[in-house]
């Protein structure tokens, strides 16, 4: 991947597109081969890989009885950041946080914010590549809509996205690139704007029936 590119990973459960990601965090290790962020070797240079890298899963944990820009403070810290109290701000609202919020417990957070103290942990970080395991599922149209985008946002700054998700109207709609997974394969590999949604999801379900 380059930077600016948003890579979608499409495919069923188990297919592999968590344990892709995992490979880049260094959480497993391959069984052939190697992965390598900004030219690092993951499993040899794995706390170096980190200092480029946002990751943001599922269901992203912070800590509920903190305020958003706590959290966000918290986490600036472990990776060697320390933004002021205004700029914890600016990041919040930059990642389009709903106003008021940043001050509340994210107890009261839904879904949908946790995710943008994520996308803002990514923009204070400086991070040039961005792991996503389905940051969209659960959230509602809107929400979704303002993921994206971010993600969009992160792209015109030259971030470099994977994201495993199965929502193919997202991954048609946001992504620069589509791969296909199945059991553990690369199966397709080719830019979102060569075919529309209606053929992508005819191409995925050819696949998933194979």
């Amino acid at each position: 991947m380059q930077p600016g590119e948003i890579y979608c990973l499409l495919g069923a459960n188990g297919a592999g597109k968590s344990t892709t990601i995992n490979l880049f965090l260094d959480f497993i290790q391959p069984s052939g081969g190697a992965t390598y962020v900004n030219g690092l070797n993951v499993q040899t240079q794995g706390e170096s890989s980190k200092q480029y890298l946002a990751y943001i899963p599922e269901n992203l944990m912070l800590y509920p009885d903190l305020t958003g820009r706590e959290n966000l403070a918290f986490f600036c810290g472990l990776a060697g950041k320390q933004p002021s109290h205004g700029e914890l701000g600016e990041l919040l609202r930059e990642a389009v946080l709903q106003a008021g919020f940043a001050d509340r417990r994210v107890a009261a957070y839904s879904k949908g914010m946790r995710q943008k103290v994520g996308i803002a942990l990514a923009v204070a970080k400086d991070a040039r590549a961005l792991l996503l395991d389905e940051p969209t599922s659960g959230l509602d149209p809107k929400a979704s809509n303002e993921f994206s985008e971010l993600l969009l946002r992160l792209r015109e700054r030259g971030v470099a996205t994977l994201m495993a998700t199965h929502d193919l109207f997202r991954a048609r709609d946001t992504g620069t690139h589509i791969g296909i997974m199945r059991e553990g394969r690369l199966l397709e590999s080719f830019e979102a704007n060569r075919v529309d949604y209606n053929e992508l999801e005819e191409l995925y379900l050819q696949h998933m029936h194979a």
